[in-house]
């Protein structure tokens, strides 16, 4: 029994390191798409005035910095909540730099 609760444990610890030893980066995308596409879409180009979604390829958005898209993201605004328990800070900026190529 312990042989197997130890084996478990090595095995959660591969898991969870594999993308670190796969180069250590993020895909912001795979998180966007999880995490944000419901809502501002695949594109990034959804809007809802009533809820407040914004086109995330506007020049609105796209000239605020990093720091406040992060920010925003982390903290939440308005009607989004906040991903501060959900994402790391690591997550975040990934998901800040798919949001800048969505506007490419």
């Amino acid at each position: 029994m312990r042989k197997i609760v130890t084996l478990s444990f090595i095995a959660v610890l591969v898991i969870g390191a594999m993308p670190a030893l796969a180069g250590g980066a993020t895909d912001g995308a795979v998180i966007y798409k999880s995490k944000c596409a419901m809502c501002h879409g695949a594109d990034g180009k959804k809007v809802n005035k009533a809820t407040g979604v914004r086109d995330l390829t506007s020049a609105e958005v796209q000239k605020q910095t990093d720091a406040q898209l992060s920010k925003i993201t982390t903290d939440g605004k308005g009607k989004m909540p906040a991903y501060k328990t959900k994402l790391s800070a690591e997550e975040i900026s990934a998901v800040v730099a798919h949001i800048r190529a969505l506007a490419k």
